[in-house]
């Protein structure tokens, strides 16, 4: 193995790297690098991290915050650039890059080749497609501007509104330009779509997106994918007024309706004021003339008609007669009429004589009678039969009636309380009794003093008719 030189100086790896960076630095301070931007990265902080190529090489390029957010366009991996800055090396990781501080686009054609591009792609979506397309209100009651605020395309689209229809203005304002103004313009779009209807801020009924006129880089922001698919999503009927009338972006072509300026835009936003009032005052005139020709017409349709109808007296005439006539027949009739229900009458009464009548009053009398003869014999064998069935059960009523005893000399003796005496040893203990016979009631003393009876005796029976006294009334 061979040895190197002794007097070869010996660098640390730092040493070398530091030199590396000095000796480009110093041969290539500054330059102008022309490529395609590949692997593009926008780092948290803002730096915009990415790549430079042709067909032969690649070039690494790192562009700080504050430039990136001075360019005037978007980049885009395909996009080819012009960068100017300079080139370093980074020690760190042994390669070398370059420090952008300026980039714009190769030319207007790289531009409008990636705005074909992203065209084709939005249309194939179907975001330019025509049933998308919305008729934009006649006369809208709010309507919605998305534009910078201190521009003077928000003061031209105020003073032509006021000149041709006054209408209420809310201004969202944007930045129509540069890092940040494409996501801007999109939210204002979904913003005053994300309005509630009735809310306390009132919902457009027409968007304006405007923005002056200017380079393919200045209105780049309206060819942003996000902005078309903002306007191609809004609910709102949306004007787009983006740049001059020879300008065009894919902001135009997502919206309901393009107008070249922001003028022509408030133009197709109102109608004429005073244009309305000349034409409803002409449509007036106009309905009254054309109702006084049809009120004409009429009156003299009705006079026609009214010429071939007959007078009220021609009308009534041939009534009057036909009633004068029925008036003269009904006296007529009416004794024609009587005549025949006279006939019809005799006819009818002429079988009814009194003898008919007569005969069936004499028939229906005798045999009323004989059925009251029978009604009579029949009652007087019923009571025969059932007195002779009574007969024995009477007999035996009489032999048990204590009243018929009574007749034949027998007494019935009680005591004050009703109680019947059927001894003497009972009579004398009682001291008081009442003697009933056939005729009446005797109240008599056995002259002994009643005995105490053993138990208490039950309580008489209150009579019925007591006298003042509360003496014992008859039992029977």
């Amino acid at each position: 193995m061979t040895q190197p030189p002794a007097n070869t100086p010996e660098f640390s790896v730092s040493e070398i790297a530091h030199a590396l960076k000095r000796t480009v630095e110093d041969a290539f301070g500054h330059v102008r690098v022309r490529g395609e931007i590949s692997g593009l990265k926008v780092a948290a902080s803002g730096h915009v991290y990415l790549c430079l190529k042709d067909e032969n090489a690649l070039l690494d390029g790192v562009m700080w915050k504050g430039p990136a957010n001075a360019l005037r366009f978007r980049p885009e991996d395909g996009l080819e650039v012009i960068a100017t800055g300079k080139l370093t090396t980074y020690p760190g990781r042994s390669k070398y890059q370059l420090i952008i501080e300026r980039m714009e686009p190769a030319g207007a054609g790289a531009l409008m080749a990636l705005l074909e591009q992203r065209k084709t792609k939005l249309a194939a979506e179907g975001l330019f497609a025509a049933e998308r397309k919305r008729p934009l209100p006649f006369l809208p009651g709010v309507i919605g501007v998305v534009t910078s605020p201190t521009g003077a395309v928000i003061r031209d689209i105020l003073h032509r509104l006021s000149d041709r229809f006054p209408r209420h203005v809310l201004v969202w304002p944007v930045l129509v330009q540069g890092e940040g103004a494409a996501e801007q313009v999109a939210r204002a779009v979904r913003g005053f779509n994300a309005l509630p209807p009735g809310g306390p801020i009132p919902r457009p009924d027409l968007l304006i997106v405007a923005r002056g006129g200017g380079s393919i880089e200045d209105l780049w922001a309206f060819n942003e994918e996000v902005v078309v698919r903002a306007v191609a999503d809004s609910d709102i009927p949306t004007i787009s007024a983006v740049g001059h009338e020879t300008d065009t972006t894919l902001c135009d072509f997502a919206a309901d309706r393009r107008a070249p300026t922001p003028t022509a835009a408030a133009e197709m936003a109102v109608p004429v004021r005073d244009d309305l009032i000349y034409t409803v005052g002409t449509l007036g005139l106009r309905l009254d003339r054309a109702l006084s020709k049809d009120v004409a017409a009429l009156g003299e349709r009705v006079q026609a008609v009214a010429a071939r109808l007959p007078t009220p007296h021609a009308l009534f005439a041939l009534r009057q007669q036909r009633f004068d006539d029925l008036a003269d027949r009904l006296p007529r009739a009416l004794g024609a009429n009587a005549q025949r229900q006279r006939v019809r009458y005799e006819r009818a009464a002429a079988p009814l004589r009194p003898a008919l009548f007569t005969q069936g009053l004499k028939n229906a009398t005798r045999d009323l009678t004989q059925l009251g003869q029978k009604l009579d014999a029949a009652m007087a064998d019923l009571l025969r039969r059932k007195r002779h069935a009574f007969d024995p059960v009477a007999r035996v009523a009489e032999t048990l009636n204590p009243r018929a005893t009574l007749q034949r000399g027998y007494a019935v003796v009680t005591r004050g309380d009703g109680h019947y005496i059927t001894g003497a040893d009972e009579a004398r203990a009682a001291g008081a009794l009442t003697i009933e016979f056939a005729d009446g009631k005797v109240d008599v003393t056995t002259g002994e003093a009643p005995a105490a009876p053993r138990s208490a005796p039950k309580p008489a029976p209150r009579p019925r008719d007591a006298g003042p006294a509360g003496r014992q009334g008859e039992l029977l």
